[in-house]
C-alpha cells in the first residue's frame, strides 16, 4: 500500500516535472502526515533518524556549541572544529558558540541572516535551553528550531549523521496534524519506502498514547493532493 502511495507521488511529480523544464532538477519534498485522535497535552519534537538521507550533500548545517572556560569565541569554536574533523565529520558548514551568538546576532536582521542561511541548526545540548531567548520566534516559526546534540557522544560522526540525515515530527498540543519531511522526488521509490516504515516505528514508541493515538497517515508533496497509506480502525478508540 506504501509503495503504491510513493510511486504513484513520484510519477505526479515526473508529470508535473515535463511541462516545467526549468523545475527539472528541483527534486520536491515527500512528507508525512500524521493525524492523531486525541491532541497530546503537551507540545514534543519527535526525532526520527532515517535508513537513507534525506538532506542533498550541499545541505548548510550550523552548530551552536557552549563557551569553553578560559578560551575565547574564537578558540572555543577552533576546538569544536577540530574535534569534528577528528572525528571525520565534514557536513556541518559552520560553528557558532554561544559567546558569538548573543554579540554578533543581536539584532533582528542579523538574526534573519542567520536563519536562512543555512538548512538545519544543531546544539550542543548543555546550551540547548539557553537558545530559544536569543533566536527569537522565527525560528521555531519556521520549524529551523536547533536539534539537541550530545558533543561529548562516544561516536560522535553518528550521533550527528543521526540528526543530519533524519528528520522530525514536531507534535502540538494546539491541533491533531503533524508533518514530517521523509525523502524527495529524486530518491528511489524504495528509499521513501524504507524512510516511512523507519519513521512509522518510532512514531508507534514516541508519539503520546503510541500507535493507538494515530488516525491516518498520509504522503503527500507540496502539489500533491494527500494519499491516505494508513487508517486505523475505530476500535483503536475503545477507551
Amino acid at each position: 500500500q506504501v509503495k503504491k502511495a510513493v510511486e504513484a507521488l513520484l510519477a505526479f511529480a515526473r508529470s508535473k516535472g515535463k511541462g516545467d523544464a526549468l523545475l527539472l532538477n528541483e527534486s520536491e519534498n515527500v512528507h508525512l502526515l500524521v493525524t492523531v485522535w486525541k491532541v497530546p497535552r503537551v507540545a514534543q519534537v519527535i526525532k526520527i533518524p532515517l535508513p537513507h538521507g534525506i538532506r542533498p550533500e550541499t545541505a548548510e548545517v550550523c552548530l551552536f556549541t557552549k563557551d569553553e572556560p578560559n578560551l575565547s569565541a574564537e578558540q572555543t569554536e577552533n576546538l569544536y572544529r577540530k574535534l569534528l574533523i577528528q572525528n571525520g565529520i565534514k557536513s556541518v558548514s559552520q560553528i557558532i558558540s554561544y559567546k558569538t551568538l548573543k554579540k554578533e546576532y543581536k539584532l533582528f536582521e542579523a538574526k534573519r541572516r542567520l536563519l536562512n542561511r543555512f538548512d538545519l541548526f544543531l546544539s550542543d545540548d548543555r546550551i540547548r535551553r539557553l537558545l530559544p531567548s536569543h533566536l527569537g520566534k522565527h525560528f521555531y516559526q519556521r520549524k529551523k528550531a536547533p536539534l539537541s546534540v550530545n558533543l561529548k557522544a562516544k561516536n560522535l560522526a553518528k550521533e550527528l549523521q543521526k540528526y543530519i540525515q533524519g528528520t522530525t515530527l514536531p507534535v502540538t498540543n494546539k491541533g491533531c496534524c503533524y508533518t514530517a519531511c521523509i525523502g524527495h522526488t529524486g530518491m528511489k521509490a524504495d528509499e521513501i519506502l524504507d524512510n516511512i516504515i523507519a519513521a512509522a516505528e518510532v512514531i508507534a514508541k514516541k508519539l503520546p498514547k503510541n500507535w493507538k493515538n494515530v488516525k491516518i497517515l498520509h504522503l503527500k508533496t507540496l502539489k500533491s493532493v494527500a494519499l491516505p497509506i494508513f487508517t486505523a480502525n475505530i476500535s483503536n478508540l475503545d477507551e
